[in-house]
């Protein structure tokens, strides 16, 4: 990464054309085995592929789901029960479980990741979920942390994630940043305004480099990188997590000093 231009950076860890219209778009990394994806209906109805990379005949036959709607109200069916979910909801898929997307105007963001017990599918509407309130106005840092799925209150096997939604007037979306050695994170940026960019910085303490990161777009960071951004404007992100363990605080937090 140190001796990496900004197109190869882009290239190994920006996720930039995940939702296409009518169609199931995901990427596979080896960093913990995430699946993730985007599914935009547009009237239609989309299954849940099995890809090849996953060597399933149904894509949740060994790997548990969340979803999150970063658009208007749509459905997913989960062996055949319908969920609606509005902006920002979400929705745990446990393994084995067969699933469909559905809605004129809905956009799913999901991430899959490996599991080895299933878990009953369950829906997390945002304006249901108390929100940790973080940051200071001081630091340009206040924002509104949604845990749906955190190693506590909802079981899962290894998945976390979340929404925050950065106030308006601050612009960081976590600082200090922070390194988890037995997990990857996924960052994916949402609600900004077309014209406005996050400035997201990964990498190593001591030798971290940034990437440009439009709306709907996403990075990729593995266990040996910082995670953190700032924003031209408002702007909120989804966060997804898996690895050796689903403890939520199992973090090493990184001085400004040594970046």
């Amino acid at each position: 990464m140190e001796t990496s231009r900004a197109e190869d950076l882009r290239e190994n860890f920006l996720l930039e054309d995940l939702f296409g219209a009518g169609e199931v778009r995901a990427v596979y990394t080896h960093d913990d085995r995430m699946v993730v994806g985007g599914a935009v209906p547009s009237g239609e109805r989309l299954d849940l592929p099995a890809w090849d990379v996953l060597g399933t005949t149904s894509h949740l036959e060994r790997r548990e789901l969340g979803i999150i709607n970063v658009a208007e109200t749509g459905h997913v069916l989960v062996d055949g029960e319908k969920f609606e979910l509005g902006h920002l909801d979400g929705l745990y898929v446990g393994r084995g479980s067969e699933v469909s997307f559905t809605g004129d105007d809905a956009v799913f963001y999901f991430v899959s990741v490996p599991a080895g017990t299933t878990y009953p599918t369950t829906i997390l509407k945002h304006d249901e979920v108390e929100p940790v309130e973080i940051g200071t106005d001081g630091g340009a840092s206040v924002r509104s942390l949604y845990r749906y799925a955190w190693g506590q209150e909802l079981q899962t096997y290894g998945l976390q994630f979340g929404v925050t939604v950065i106030a308006n007037g601050s612009v960081w979306n976590t600082m200090p940043p922070h390194l988890h050695d037995r997990r990857t994170e996924v960052y994916m940026y949402v609600d900004l305004a077309e014209e406005d960019r996050v400035f997201h910085f990964l990498g190593q303490p001591g030798a971290t480099r940034h990437l440009v990161v439009g709306n709907r777009q996403g990075v990729i960071s593995p266990p040996w990188s910082i995670h953190s951004g700032a924003g031209t404007g408002s702007y909120a992100f989804i966060w997804a997590m898996t690895g050796e363990n689903n403890v939520y605080t199992d973090l090493d937090g990184v001085a400004l000093d040594t970046l």
